[in-house]
């Protein structure tokens, strides 16, 4: 080998074995930031009733006169996700009606691979995403702000119980929320974490707030409507992050005034 790949060949493996150390560094080093959802002692089951968690994201139990039970968590989010993952889970529902949300809140710890896309669960239970749309919610807790998140709009075919092959849509909406902040962007968020760890070595708590609801063709914008109302009510009760305050209608008014 000539003096000159030797060199670079050389200075290769350090910058290797110094972005190693770096890396290592950081990782022994970093503290875990706040939570932005809420947390407490309660119970929660696997599908064989086992129980598996001691603390848990606390959901409310009753929003806008749903009845609701705690949902178990799935074998394949226990083999799949890190034992540091925290779970919230609770299905809401109105008895003879089609009105339904399925709340589920996935709070990584240390190990940040608790989070991925959400897409891929929905369509590893075998929906059919038909449209992405990034919208945002009216919230008036703990003030007057939008809230940001994206809704994908699913099919999936099924027989019903005389046997014949029937549609269902499914609403799915996300987003993520960490200590003081939301975003409804994978993407924002991993950029977030990155940039908080090296700046500040606290690695961020990020954890994803989900809720699906299932319906008719036809009746997908009156799901949504309801489910919309049923976020506004619901998510402040246990998620600790907010957005930007909107202005109230007097200072606006007042602005407008001297502009």
């Amino acid at each position: 080998m000539k003096k000159t790949q030797w060199i670079l060949f050389l200075a290769g493996l350090a910058m290797i074995g110094s972005t190693a150390g770096f890396l290592f560094h950081v990782k022994g080093n970093q503290r875990l930031g706040a939570p932005g959802v809420l947390l407490g002692n309660t119970p929660l089951f696997d599908e064989n009733t086992n129980r598996v968690a001691e603390v848990t994201v606390i959901l409310p139990e009753d929003v806008l006169g749903y009845e609701s039970g705690i949902l178990p968590v799935s074998t394949i989010e226990l083999t799949m996700l890190p034992k540091d993952t925290t779970f919230g889970k609770r299905r809401y529902w109105v008895p003879n009606t089609m009105k339904n949300v399925d709340v589920g809140v996935v709070l990584m710890g240390q190990d940040r691979t608790s989070l991925h896309k959400p897409q891929f669960c929905l369509e590893g239970q075998g929906w059919t995403i038909e449209q992405s749309e990034l919208v945002t919610v009216k919230m008036e807790k703990p003030f007057p702000y939008e809230l940001p998140l994206m809704k994908l709009t699913a099919s999936i075919r099924h027989k019903d119980e005389s046997g014949a092959m029937q549609t269902i849509r499914g609403i799915y909406a996300y987003w993520f929320v960490a200590d003081q902040k939301l975003t409804a962007s994978h993407n924002e968020r991993m950029i977030s974490m990155a940039k908080n760890l090296l700046r500040t070595g606290t690695l961020e708590r990020w954890a994803y707030i989900s809720y699906f609801s299932r319906c008719y063709p036809g009746n997908e914008e009156a799901t949504f409507n309801e489910m919309k109302k049923f976020i506004a009510k619901s998510a402040p009760q246990f998620q600790l992050a907010a957005g930007t305050p909107k202005p109230s209608a007097a200072l606006t008014n007042v602005q407008t005034a001297f502009k």
